[in-house]
């Protein structure tokens, strides 16, 4: 008579628990994998959706819809007009007495804000250098790294500017003062023809840069590599300055500049 070898009490199913282990491991993986070809769409996609509802739309210049309802889905408009059914699983947001039209985004706008310019028509190269910025008070060095400036702190209606601009298409602006290598934050406004505390949208959206000193009346720097030179000395300045706060003391452009870096970044080459 043949015996049977019987594994030992447990084996199996602790196989079979080990394999589902394994099998929802995976799917947890790769359920959420980063995207590794280009998409066309949107940075910062938004799931979802949301139908905005007892709205003006303006569809174009000649259609205006009154009592309108708009549902995006996952960042997409998915339906726009009169009547239309709420998705169960929408967000509804009230839009009574509001008004909703399309329009383009200038997201490198100086609207609101004039730039300074510089004092005297030409640099003096026979003049002593000057070295120093003429900003007072505890900031940078140089005055064409000043990441305190704040947009939004200068920031103007000015409904003359706007005008042309929303003629163009455009309803929202990323407006900054354009003006030296570090400088400081931009501000999201509307184009609309109010107070500016009606207009505002975002105080700090992002952090500004260029290569391009602007009025800065010092002798440094003189030439695209030191912008490059002076740039990158900032970058290492503000790590040292975060780890040695203590010993070097207040410095608040290079405390403004530590505050910006999680705010996103737009260069003007």
């Amino acid at each position: 008579m043949r015996r049977l070898r019987v594994p030992p009490l447990g084996l199996r199913p602790r196989g079979k628990l080990l394999t589902l282990l394994a099998t929802l491991l995976f799917h947890a993986i790769f359920s959420t994998a980063q995207v590794t070809f280009p998409v066309n769409g949107v940075a910062d996609p938004r799931d979802g959706c949301y139908a905005f509802t007892n709205a003006t739309l303006v569809k174009d210049g000649a259609t205006t819809i009154t009592g309108a309802t708009l549902i995006i889905r996952d960042g997409l408009i998915v339906g726009a007009g009169a009547g239309l059914a709420l998705p169960k699983d929408a967000v509804i947001i009230d839009c009574k007495g509001k008004y909703i039209y399309p329009s383009f985004i200038d997201l490198y706008s100086d609207y609101g804000i004039p730039a300074p310019e510089r004092q005297g028509r030409s640099f003096d190269f026979r003049a002593p250098a000057q070295l120093t910025s003429n900003t007072k008070g505890a900031y940078d060095w140089n005055q064409a790294i000043h990441p305190e400036t704040e947009g939004a702190r200068l920031f103007d209606v000015d409904d003359a500017k706007a005008k042309p601009l929303r003629e163009m298409g455009f309803g929202t602006v990323l407006s900054h003062l354009k003006d030296g290598i570090a400088r400081g934050t931009g501000v999201v406004v509307s184009l609309a023809n109010q107070k500016e505390n009606l207009v505002i949208i975002k105080q700090k959206a992002a952090a500004l840069y260029s290569l391009s000193k602007g009025s800065s009346t010092q002798s440094y720097p003189g030439s695209l590599m030191g912008s490059i030179a002076l740039l990158r000395q900032t970058y290492l300045d503000a790590q040292w300055y975060k780890a040695q706060q203590t010993h070097e003391g207040d410095n608040m452009s290079l405390q403004a500049w530590n505050d910006q870096q999680s705010l996103p970044q737009i260069f003007d080459g």
